[in-house]
């Protein structure tokens, strides 16, 4: 059945009030449409709301701080640490009174180990995923982490079975190479696609070992990084469909025609005040490519529609009303089921 969720992100500053309008607006979808909630994260907290600090707060022996140029890796846990670590607790808090009797698919959102090591520095040096050694050990850190992690949110809520969402939006810098050093005249060099697999292979194992019912890995608007992703044996692949030309859908054939399925991020519906939001148009976004390359129709029961954030409050490019993200995830549940539909016909 065609399913709705998202890479998490929420406005808001109330991890409770956020985690019941995730879980109660996905409670009641138009027929033929599956909504799977996920745990949020709450972007207005700053610098300790991105989904890179979130995934800092959940590494196994790997302290970061935040320094005048972002997060780096740390000698010892600090202040920062610690304020990670309580926004970790008070988000699971709110998941266990939020999602109480939940019985069902849960996605866990979290930053993968190559995006978060594009993000952090090292503590005396460049971006982490400069070094090889620093990259491995990140992965195996997230990895462990994660896995304790997902222990916690079962712990809150017992009838999950959860679907963890690596999301990679920086995968294909990474791998081409283009990515600045700190001091910008050079770039960092290039991590090679059977590295990135390897590293990915690793976070995946150890998180099936831990109870995750799939993994999903969302590459944001890399298709060229489709087949590294995939290599890492992921049950899904996630991409923005906004970057999807032809050769790239012929890729994503590739990848639906043996057995994984598409995790789809849609853009921010059209609005008219006649109209209301496009809801044609953000179906179309996966329709047509599915067509243009000869998939079956039928497959579209297995494909999952991410909804964008939402509209930003203008002037405030990095704040999101709460009421314009409920519509913008209703309308692409409403685009969910124009996909399903299709998928019958």
């Amino acid at each position: 059945m065609t399913a709705v969720s998202s890479t998490g992100a929420w406005p808001g500053t109330d991890p409770l009030e956020a985690q019941q309008t995730v879980l109660g607006d996905l409670a009641d979808l138009p027929d033929g449409v599956t909504g799977l909630p996920w745990t949020v994260r709450l972007g207005e907290r700053g610098p300790y709301g991105t989904a890179a600090a979130q995934a800092l707060g959940l590494l196994v022996d790997l302290p970061a701080d935040l320094g005048p140029h972002g997060w780096r890796l740390a000698d010892r846990p600090g202040a920062d640490a610690t304020r990670l670590a309580a926004a970790r607790r008070e988000d699971l808090d709110a998941l266990a009174v939020a999602a109480h009797g939940w019985s069902g698919s849960l996605v866990v959102p979290v930053c993968g180990p190559l995006t978060l090591a594009a993000s952090v520095y090292l503590a005396r040096g460049d971006r982490a995923v400069g070094d090889h050694g620093a990259l491995e050990e990140i992965a195996e850190s997230l990895a462990a982490g994660t896995a304790e992690h997902l222990a916690a949110v079962v712990r809150a809520v017992p009838g999950a079975r959860p679907t963890v969402l690596l999301h990679e939006p920086l995968l294909a810098p990474v791998v081409a190479g283009v990515l600045p050093s700190f001091s910008g005249y050079s770039r960092l060099r290039a991590v090679p696609a059977p590295v990135v697999s390897e590293r990915l292979s690793r976070v995946v194992g150890v998180l099936r070992a831990a109870g995750a019912d799939r993994v999903v890995v969302h590459v944001g608007p890399g298709a060229a990084v489709l087949g590294a992703a995939r290599g890492a044996g992921a049950d899904g692949l996630g991409i923005e469909t906004t970057a999807l030309d032809d050769r790239s859908w012929e890729a994503v054939a590739e990848h639906v025609e043996a057995g994984v399925s598409l995790w789809a991020g849609v853009p921010q519906p059209a609005t008219s005040q006649c109209a209301g939001p496009d809801v044609q148009g953000v179906a179309d976004a996966v329709l047509h490519g599915w067509q243009r390359v000869g998939l079956d129709r039928a497959g579209l029961r297995d494909v999952v529609l991410l909804a964008p954030a939402g509209p930003a409050v203008p002037g405030r490019e990095a704040v999101v009303h709460p009421a314009a993200a409920r519509a913008t995830l209703a309308a692409v549940a409403r685009a969910a089921a124009v996909v399903a539909e299709r998928a019958e016909s």
